[in-house]
């Protein structure tokens, strides 16, 4: 058995479903809407989240079954090392695929599950819904937060 914590001595494909979830910070940066330059790859973030994340909390409403409601949902287990690249760059699973360690503020470091939020790395609050904008003018929804 190995005295380094699981991200630090498994393989994300090594890892149990349970290591696996604890990963998520709860930010919900990956339910945003994002624009994808064809030119240069570059990534572009917008403040239009997903329908079913929870603006107030950051958190998705239906987690369990957002895959099979939303059609478009990231499935982050089954993303390529290339696609986790369009993760922000705070993600735990993009992190650790590009062999970086956890940010200092992440829940597995600090055992506090707010600690996302006390960092302001979550979205809470600074998001509008999917629903309440023109998805046509997306462009005019790009943000960006220094930490994304």
């Amino acid at each position: 058995m190995s005295a380094n914590p699981f991200w630090e001595a498994k393989s994300l494909g090594a890892m149990t479903d349970a290591e696996w979830e604890s990963l998520c910070d709860g930010c919900g940066q990956c339910c945003l809407h994002k624009l994808v330059n064809e030119d240069t790859a570059d990534v572009f973030y917008t403040r239009v989240a997903c329908q079913l994340l929870d603006d107030e909390t950051g958190r998705c409403t239906r987690y369990t079954t957002r895959l099979v409601e939303v059609e478009d949902c990231l499935d982050v287990r089954r993303m390529s090392a290339a696609e986790l690249a369009w993760m922000p760059r705070t993600c735990a699973y993009r992190r650790l695929a590009e062999g970086e360690s956890l940010p200092w503020w992440h829940p597995l470091i600090t055992g506090d599950p707010q600690s996302t939020s006390n960092a302001c790395m979550a979205l809470s609050g600074r998001t509008i819904s999917e629903t309440a904008a023109d998805l046509d003018q997306l462009e005019a929804e790009i943000i960006e937060w220094v930490d994304i």
